[in-house]
């Protein structure tokens, strides 16, 4: 194998910098060409690629969001765009790809594999929603991004006496706000997995007035509903002003932790490496703090499990 590219594809993710550094500079010690394709699946069809060096991935370990940019392409799901993309791997001699990104981006992974391409997936998404890893690149940073929120929105909250309502990323998945809930003391979250009574979140807001609490942060996952509506429930029946906060794109920014940090360039030096190997079609995660690998198609159909007894736990911890 003497060229390999790699490409992000999808929402961005803190972590995608690092993993994009450990992917270049590893392909380099072997001895490898490395290029990289800019804006997903959509350069690539387009034939947007360039030289990648030592230099092209200094100093971005730390940085946020991805040096090579990102977008989604509905053309490369045609036949006629797919057919546009293997031509360009062609014409640029690229042997072997590597792709960072969710759900719809290892399903991309998988079908260039199908074809031919021999290509490994690594998990890069502040959803959390892939059953088959228990964190993907970006998550744990997201979290902590709504941790500082909380914690700044429960000083004006509690200067004027308000419920605060956090609306926060992960579409159908409430990882973000189980944990961020949890790690920030919010007294209620709602999450998809779970069906939540508005009464019991009325009963928590008011036995906590009446006990001088003078303020009571909901943190809710954008794929339960509309915050507003439920804002307004609260409200009419507490009679506490409870008012929205929607984070959205912020979730996504900002420097990378240490473990997001961690885990990338771990998973960017063996992406290059199972290539290497002669593999394709893998997709890589962490289970039980070990870097794994396992089939795209079998990684897919993994359903992802809700910790119930994390949920269960910020339950208890806010009575």
């Amino acid at each position: 194998m003497k060229t390999i590219g790699i490409l992000t594809s999808g929402g961005d993710a803190p972590g995608m910098n690092a993993a994009i550094r450990a992917v270049v500079r590893t392909g380099i010690y072997h001895g490898v060409r490395m290029v990289g394709i800019k804006q997903g699946y959509h350069g690539l069809i387009n034939g947007d690629i360039q030289e990648m060096n030592l230099s092209s991935v200094a100093d971005i370990i730390h940085r946020g969001g991805t040096m090579l940019r990102s977008s989604r392409s509905d053309e490369f799901q045609t036949e006629e765009g797919f057919k546009k993309a293997l031509s360009i791997l062609d014409i640029f001699g690229i042997d072997g790809l590597i792709v960072l990104g969710g759900d719809g981006t290892l399903k991309g992974a998988r079908e260039l594999s199908k074809a031919g391409i021999p290509t490994i997936g690594i998990p890069c998404t502040i959803d959390n929603d892939l059953g088959y890893t228990d964190f993907t690149i970006g998550f744990l940073t997201a979290v902590e991004t709504v941790v500082e929120a909380i914690s700044k929105l429960r000083d004006t909250s509690t200067s004027h006496g308000r419920a605060n309502i956090i609306e926060v990323m992960g579409r159908r998945c409430g990882d973000i706000a189980l944990y961020a809930g949890m790690a920030g003391g919010g007294e209620s979250i709602i999450v998809p997995e779970v069906e939540f009574d508005v009464d019991e979140v009325c009963k928590k807001v008011i036995s906590g007035r009446n006990r001088g609490k003078l303020h009571h942060i909901i943190v809710l996952a954008e794929g339960v509903g509309n915050a507003y509506d439920v804002a307004k429930k609260i409200d009419s029946k507490t009679g506490i002003d409870t008012r929205v906060t929607i984070l959205g794109h912020i979730q996504r920014g900002g420097t990378p932790t240490t473990f997001d940090r961690i885990i990338a360039s771990q998973m960017g030096r063996d992406a290059v490496e199972l290539l290497l190997g002669g593999n394709s079609g893998k997709a890589l995660g962490i289970k039980c703090n070990e870097i794994i690998n396992l089939d795209i198609s079998e990684a897919l159909l993994i359903k992802k499990e809700f910790n119930k007894n994390m949920y269960e736990t910020a339950q208890i911890l806010s009575i």
